[in-house]
């Protein structure tokens, strides 16, 4: 289970990361991104109605878009993958390694995604039998990093989050690097009048997707 949905993230590799306290805000940004050909979206645990929205966010998308894979990020503690794996999460990610974490995770079969930052973090989080890392902050560590690190870790994919930029020259130097897939949060959800455009959302997802196979 866990491979399959880390071949399919291969095969669906942008990853908007999103949280509002608006359910319907929610709801149109999802649509907007399914309509991008985005199929896997990270809601994060970061606002007063996280639970409350991921929850309805699962049946809205089960209803409407079965393909999508939902996952919860920012994930810190035990209890709070527990708790989203109760209400039905279909992957987690944290911005940490935190071997408690793994072990709930394996208990469940489902697909953790810690974050690291520094090859001895990498390296624990292989220990433990994680194989998909998040390299977290992106912005900081850059393709350069993965470049020079990545021959140490046969077997593990990574994915950067975390100020990556939504160019067609960032998204291609992080796939040359070697990453299998990158999440992007504010960059792709950019305000105008402190308002999203859904549209805008849409067509970048679309352009996002291409730049990962450099058929711009």
């Amino acid at each position: 289970m866990k491979e399959q949905l880390i071949n399919y993230i291969a095969d669906h590799p942008i990853i908007p990361v999103f949280y509002h306290d608006d359910l319907e805000t929610c709801q149109h940004i999802m649509e907007a991104c399914y309509a991008g050909g985005i199929r896997v979206f990270e809601f994060v645990n970061r606002g007063k109605n996280a639970q409350t929205n991921f929850k309805a966010l699962l049946a809205y998308k089960e209803n409407n878009f079965p393909a999508m894979k939902l996952g919860i990020g920012t994930i810190l503690r035990v209890d709070q993958a527990e708790e989203y794996l109760k209400l039905g999460a279909e992957f987690l990610v944290s911005p940490i390694f935190n071997e408690s974490i793994a072990k709930i995770a394996a208990l469940h079969n489902t697909l953790w995604i810690p974050g690291c930052m520094t090859p001895t973090e990498i390296a624990a989080a292989q220990a433990v039998g994680c194989n998909f890392i998040k390299l977290f902050p992106g912005d900081t560590l850059g393709p350069g990093f993965l470049n020079s690190i990545r021959p140490l870790f046969s077997g593990i994919k990574f994915m950067p989050t975390g100020g990556v930029d939504v160019t067609e020259e960032s998204i291609q130097s992080w796939f040359s690097a070697g990453v299998i897939a990158v999440g992007l949060g504010s960059k792709l959800f950019k305000k105008t009048e402190n308002q999203y455009d859904y549209t805008q959302i849409t067509a970048m997802c679309e352009s996002l997707l291409k730049w990962t196979t450099n058929e711009s």
